[in-house]
């Protein structure tokens, strides 16, 4: 079935407080106007230390969705698995479950933080640890350190998928003594069309006895953006798209994009 997405990251280089918080609260009335046409899901992201003001932090921006909205889901792609705690995780995977009513989806991405910010642990673990973990607390209101989490309000768990970047990164979801992917049977998403990891990805579910699915890119990945007049949208939006571009180049190539 078809799914339609409206994508925030609230992007705005040089931005104020005063523009960055218009630029918020723009986001939640666009949202609110996809409620009410029929989108399936809002979607957006966690970014720390860039310069042009990526959201940093999706869960803040969910939860104020979804107090602005009656239908739509939220797609949180990709919490930083590594800058998490698994068990406040697990809490506000619960808690947002529970204000939307069973509208949360989580992405739980395996990039390492930005230079200058700190994971939650010295000796990190295995970066899909933390998500992959929370997903199971949510779902099971198991007790962790004594505490108790909460149960979401759909039967089960808003079970994460697992996002991937380059596959050496990727197989941390998939090896250690108890990987989170296989051994939970969550989704896999990986961020590109990665055959073989796939294909790792599906033997270690069949190891491990649990049933999981991937929804992967294709080879190519184009962008189409449909406008009346062409030359006019891409003198007032070309300079955004091109900007966006450059920088997901400067992240996956490790460089800064080339102007």
């Amino acid at each position: 079935m078809p799914v339609s997405v409206v994508r925030f990251n609230l992007v705005e280089p040089g931005a104020t407080p005063a523009s960055l918080s218009a630029r918020y609260r723009a986001a939640l009335e666009m949202a609110a106007y996809a409620d009410e046409h029929g989108i399936t899901t809002v979607q957006t992201e966690e970014h720390h230390g860039v310069a042009n003001n990526w959201l940093p932090s999706p869960f803040a921006f969910a939860g104020a969705v979804f107090g602005a909205t009656r239908q739509i889901a939220v797609t949180v792609s990709a919490v930083i698995g590594p800058l998490h705690d698994p068990l406040r995780l697990a809490e506000d995977i619960a808690v947002l479950d529970l204000l939307s009513g069973g509208r949360l989806v989580t992405v739980a991405g395996d990039r390492l933080p930005a230079r200058g910010v700190r994971p939650v642990r010295r000796g990190l673990e295995a970066p899909g640890q933390a998500p992959g973990r929370a997903a199971g607390d949510a779902g099971e209101g198991v007790v962790r350190r004594g505490v108790r989490v909460p149960r979401p309000y759909r039967t089960g768990h808003p079970a994460p998928l697992l996002r991937s970047a380059p596959p050496a990164a990727g197989r941390w979801f998939l090896e250690g003594r108890r990987p989170p992917g296989p051994r939970l049977g969550l989704p896999f998403f990986p961020s590109a069309h990665l055959p073989d990891l796939e294909a790792y990805y599906k033997d270690r579910l069949v190891e491990y006895g649990t049933e999981g699915w991937t929804m992967m890119p294709g080879p190519q990945t184009p962008l189409l953006h449909i406008a009346e007049h062409p030359d006019r949208a891409w003198a007032e939006y070309g300079a955004h798209f091109l900007h966006e571009a450059r920088t997901y180049a400067s992240w996956q190539s490790g460089r800064s994009a080339r102007r």
